[in-house]
């Protein structure tokens, strides 16, 4: 099918939607009635065609549906004139305009092309083409599970070297040691049993995240869902029945394209389709999408007109029909497609008995009527049809599939590793070279390596691994912050070194809860703790009715009413303000199954709004298309007529609504809207500039609100300029603007001013800026509006007092763009605020440039931003800045941005538990990431960054003083220490005290989050750096040689006993370097001491293959021994000493 051109379509993401009436049809929505007219045009569908041509000769039927694109002038162009002499469209304007669109609507002539027309009641044949509709969040099946796993383990060279060494033990020139026993011992212990440890342990929790994830999988696709089944009459026959269509209840994932699913109350859409019919007789609905974008309010949906007339379901089964929907794309706001009815049908009579319009007949659809996959229905039912599903649904598109995280101290090592393998070969060459390169000289390289394959312990690993378990258990075991939940064991150290924090804003910074704090009538102000005086004066208002008639009768005033005169003055302000706050809206009052009411908009100031004036005494009881019904504090009803509607729209940034009383039939023009397009519409006022900026500064969102009495001839007037702009084909936009400007937008009375608030979570202020001063760059990314994200960075103190913050917003063109990027650069202490479009733009043509210039900036905010530019984001700033990124967020919209991140952390919140169950580390609330980061990140990295250290020097000094024996013994690969002196060595005499540094700390709690600078140093990365491993490295050359050498020196008669004098000396040494380590003793660190020391003494008994217990217990041997040591460690201990005095560390310097 030739494609419908896209130019003509345009996005909607406005706060407000339009509500008009039936003879509008649609009105803003887009959605609209077209009649008549030759049809053979390219851009209708075939089947739309051919039916046009079917009914050529009836005379064109052109109503006044001309008022429904008013919002699109190219879309009347494009969608209502297809007459034969109007069907060449340029080309240019048209590809140009699809291109602007920032890519999301634009299809390669190389890629397939997507779009469908779906008839009702499609073969089986054409269902089959389209994907099935399984959600599927799982990394693995049976067969890719083993080789994925092993896949991501091995990549590592770490892991890599130690199955390559492992089975060099099986070619029977490689084996070390002699006896069979202590070859079997060795190996097993030495080799296989560390990196078996570690393989089934990863394994297994593998296995067991992506089984939890199968079973979420499993209870989504088996949701029960009703289809609709067409009768098996032909669409022309006559209805036997008038009862409802027959269902079926069929799986989540059995719906197919085409198909008409009848939603429920509170039930969840499966797919994505498009709204035919809802239980409201306006044929509206409400739908939550926090799952989707975000946002918690809920959104207005509508049905297609021309369906929600018909009588009943069965009438929707047995129409002509096909929808047109255009490739599916990633972006949520926006939506191409119509609704054609083909052939007429004797039946289709709409409720009123008014036969429906002539056919051919085609409807535009917009994102207004879609129901997106993983929103919920609100309230009442609804019937859908189906047009995308599985893999080509908007929620699936911008949901990214999760990754398997690596922590940076994961690669760090691994860097290690390699240079640690470089020295291993090294000293293999050198042995083999100082011999002369005698004989089979490599098979004695490759000997030398398996020699010294413990200076890359793979004990470091299981050790690292373990301490990952412990940091995991302190962190959940909190009780300061309770709830907490590891996921993702590997990457407790990332938090020690994050610099970029992302977060969402909607119910991770804010509650999402609006309040009315604040309302001035300039020279009146009433606060928080002042609104009883606003209902009092209020009732007044409302009671007073009769005294002020008895008055304007002739009745003598008496001295208490002349005196109260200015009271009432006040009284009547009130009331303007008040009523005109509870009719300017686009508030839909909603009856829920308990008889409660609550409150529905697309924003939920706009509820805090209308619930504040019914507090105060002004209630909203009934609101539709064409009325709004209000209860005075007497519980007298007040009746206004909706004669006209102007949503809020980001460009606008106000809203209108014209109204008649009717009981005095008096007409008004109400409007609120932001303060920097309403000073210029009310009159002349010296206080609303200056208390706008007061309410900014403590964060409050403000409206001003302004009023305008019409007469009838007035209002005609308008009406009547307003029609005639509305069918416009050209410029219809900027005339209807400059008709609402001219006629009823100007010198308003100024009523007054409203500050609402958005609260915000417990302690957001005091814990961004301790993560702010400890040197994290915070970004806001939202889907809200950009004048809501602002309010939000003021108020949570993202943006510093007096801190200047520009704006950028529609970006169109590259010269914009870069204007921009330029002002930035020239001012990098602002606070940027930028919608998604712009920031779509800007990635798209200077991704490198504006990357560079917003990672340098101190706060950025993204506002408009869909999932899948969250998710960029992150991945941008990691691939630039080379930094760790955390991302934070509470609801589906966020997932994507969470897995996208080094770290992920969800919140368990009213969006539910899907970015918690998604993320690396889950919370309760935002304030939790201060001791999440500043206390357990800190201890997390600078205890791995120790332990790694110290267990790699522990298996340095083993080969270093292999090294010494093997040079002494002419260079022969003879192993040291064989059998259960080594698996002793790695596992009883050390393993503890080494571990037991996973309990270590540098600073106590209170002065980490005292002192949130000190988390700038781990940013560094000094704790574990080339620097430190060199001078470990220089340290274990020196104490290995020591060792080694003084053992042969001092016992140069009792050669023979040189492996229980130098493996004595060298366990010691281990105990007393970890002792001299230890910066804050831990009373298992002085348990793990003493035991070891105890278990090792115990030991040298049942070992006489080793030691001779004559001579170990013998004086001479314990003072050589202990001269050894000393020799080995304490010019160590003096060393740190004199550097702690010298050059003190920085948190050694708090204490």
């Amino acid at each position: 099918m030739p494609d419908i051109p896209l130019k003509s379509i345009g996005r909607t993401r406005a706060g407000y939607t339009q509500l008009q009436g039936e003879g509008d049809s649609a009105g803003s929505n887009g959605t609209a009635n077209w009649n008549g007219g030759d049809s053979s045009g390219s851009t209708m569908p075939a089947s739309t065609r051919a039916a046009a041509a079917a009914f050529k000769g009836k005379k064109p039927v052109r109503s006044s549906s001309f008022n429904n694109y008013k919002d699109y002038p190219d879309e009347e162009e494009t969608l209502l004139g297809a007459h034969e002499g109007e069907d060449e469209i340029d080309e240019d304007n048209s590809s140009r305009h699809r291109e602007s669109r920032a890519g999301l609507l634009s299809r390669s002539s190389k890629t397939k092309d997507k779009s469908r027309t779906i008839p009702f009641r499609p073969p089986d044949k054409f269902q089959n083409k389209f994907p099935a509709n399984i959600v599927r969040n799982q990394k693995y099946n049976v067969f890719t599970f083993l080789p994925i796993v092993l896949y991501e383990q091995f990549k590592f060279f770490f892991n890599l070297y130690f199955l390559l060494v492992a089975l060099s033990q099986f070619v029977p020139q490689l084996k070390i040691g002699k006896k069979i026993a202590n070859l079997l011992t060795g190996f097993l212990s030495t080799y296989v049993a560390p990196l078996a440890f570690v393989l089934v342990v990863t394994m297994g929790k593998e296995a067991h995240d992506d089984y939890k994830r199968n079973l979420r999988d499993k209870e989504a696709n088996s949701a029960k869902y009703l289809i609709l089944e067409p009768s098996s009459s032909p669409p022309g026959a006559p209805l036997h029945s008038d009862g409802g269509p027959h269902t079926r209840s069929i799986p989540s994932s059995k719906i197919r394209v085409g198909d008409f699913v009848f939603l429920e109350k509170n039930q969840r859409v499966p797919a994505d389709m498009v709204l035919l019919r809802t239980s409201d007789a306006s044929g509206t609905c409400f739908i939550r999408t926090d799952q989707l974008d975000g946002e918690t309010d809920w959104k207005l949906r509508v049905a297609v007109p021309a369906c929600q007339k018909l009588r009943s379901d069965n009438e929707l089964l047995r129409l002509d029909s096909e929808i047109y929907a255009d490739a599916p794309i990633k972006d949520i706001h926006t939506f191409i497609g119509t609704f054609s009815i083909n052939s007429e049908s004797d039946q289709h009579i709409s409720s009123d008995g008014v036969p429906l319009e002539p056919v051919p007949k085609v409807e535009p659809l917009t994102v207004e009527n879609m129901l997106w996959s993983n929103t919920v229905l609100a309230a009442g039912s609804a019937v859908g049809f189906v047009v995308y599903t599985g893999a080509e649904t908007r929620a699936v598109m911008n949901t990214s599939h999760p990754e398997t995280k690596v922590g940076l101290l994961e690669i760090e090592i691994n860097r290690l590793a390699k240079i640690l393998c470089a020295v291993t070969f090294a000293l293999s060459v050198a042995m083999v070279a100082l011999n002369g390169f005698r004989g089979e000289w490599y098979i004695y390289v490759f000997r030398f390596l398996i020699l010294f394959s413990s200076i890359i312990p793979i004990s470091l690993r299981v050790n690292l691994d373990m301490g990952k378990t412990v940091y995991s258990h302190l962190i959940m075991t909190d009780n300061e912050i309770p709830n907490t939940i590891v996921r993702t064991s590997t990457l407790p150290e990332e938090l020690g070194r994050i610099e970029y924090l992302l977060s969402d804003k909607t119910g991770t910074l804010t509650q999402n809860e609006m309040e009315l704090k604040k309302l001035h009538m300039g020279t009146m102000s009433y606060g928080a703790d002042s609104m009883d005086e606003v209902a009092h004066q209020l009732a007044l208002a409302f009671g007073l009715t009769a005294e002020q008639a008895a008055l304007r009768q002739g009745a003598t005033p008496t001295g208490m009413q002349f005196a109260s005169r200015g009271r009432r003055d006040m009284s009547s302000r009130v009331k303007d303000v008040v009523t005109s706050l509870a009719l300017c809206h686009n508030v839909t009052p909603v009856t829920n199954d308990d008889d409660t009411v609550t409150y529905q908009a697309s924003s939920p100031d706009e509820v805090a709004i209308v619930n504040w004036t019914e507090s105060v005494g002004l209630t909203l009881v009934f609101r539709d298309r064409k009325r709004i019904t209000l209860q005075t504090p007497e519980g007298a009803r007040l009746e206004f007529d909706v004669l006209e509607l102007f949503p809020f729209t980001s460009e606008s940034k106000r809203m209108g609504i014209v109204v008649r009383d009717v009981t005095s039939g008096e007409i008004t023009f109400l409007q609120k809207g932001a303060d920097v397009v309403m000073a210029r519409i009310v009159q002349r006022n010296d206080w609303l500039e200056e208390e706008c900026a007061n309410m900014a500064r403590e964060g409050l969102r403000t409206l001003v609100i302004g009023k305008k009495r019409l007469g009838e001839q007035a209002y005609g007037v308008f009406k009547e300029h307003y029609h005639a702009a509305s069918i416009q084909l050209q410029g219809r936009n900027e005339a209807m603007t400059d008709v609402v400007a001219e006629f009823l937008e100007r010198d308003l009375e100024l009523l007054g001013l409203t500050g609402v608030e958005d609260k915000l979570q417990d302690e957001v202020k005091s814990t961004i800026e301790l993560l702010r001063n400890a040197g994290i760059k915070i970004w806001m990314l939202t889907g809200d509006k950009i004048e809501t994200a602002t309010c939000i960075a003021i108020s949570t103190k993202l943006v510093a007092r007096n801190q200047y913050i520009h704006q950028v917003a529609k970006l169109k063109t590259s010269d914009q763009a870069k204007h921009e990027l330029e002002f930035l650069q020239a001012k990098p202490d602002c606070c940027l605020v930028i919608d998604g479009e712009s920031l779509q733009l800007c990635l798209n043509l200077f991704k490198n440039e504006f990357v560079e210039i917003a990672t340098k900036l101190s706060a950025v905010v993204a506002c408009r931003c869909s999932p899948t530019q969250k998710a960029d984001v992150a991945r941008l700033i990691r691939k630039h800045t080379k930094k760790r990124v955390c991302c934070i967020g509470d609801g589906g919209n966020d997932v994507s941005m969470i897995q996208a991140a080094d770290v992920g952390v969800g919140i368990v919140g009213k969006e539910g538990k899907q970015a918690s169950l998604a993320a690396d580390f889950s919370v309760t609330q935002f304030s939790h990431l201060t001791k999440l980061l500043l206390w357990h990140g800190r201890n997390s990295y600078k205890r791995s960054a120790k332990l790694a250290q110290f267990v790699i020097h522990r298996g340095l000094v083993i080969s270093i003083m292999q090294c010494v024996f093997s040079a002494i013994f002419y260079f022969a690969p003879i192993a040291l220490y064989q059998g259960w002196l080594m698996v002793g060595y790695a596992t009883l005499y050390t393993m503890a005290p080494v571990f037991s540094l996973v309990l270590d700390r540098d600073v106590s709690e209170d002065l980490a989050l005292l002192y949130p600078e000190l988390y700038k140093e781990l940013v560094k990365g000094r704790s574990l750096s080339f620097k430190t491993f060199f001078m470990w490295l220089m340290i274990s050359v020196y104490q290995g040689g020591a060792i080694m050498i003084m053992s042969l020196v001092l016992f140069e008669n009792e050669f023979l006993n040189i492996v229980s004098i130098s493996f004595t000396a060298l366990v010691l040494n281990e105990l007393i370097m970890v002792a001299v380590e230890i910066t804050t003793w831990h009373v298992y660190m002085v348990l793990s001491e003493i035991i070891t020391l105890l278990i090792y003494a115990v030991s040298i008994v049942f070992l006489p293959e080793y030691f001779d217990l004559a001579f170990v217990t013998t004086v001479r041997f314990v003072w050589k021994v202990a001269l050894i040591v000393a020799v080995s460690a304490f010019p160590l201990y003096l060393y740190k000493l004199i550097r702690s005095r010298v050059r003190p560390s920085t948190s050694s310097k708090l204490l």
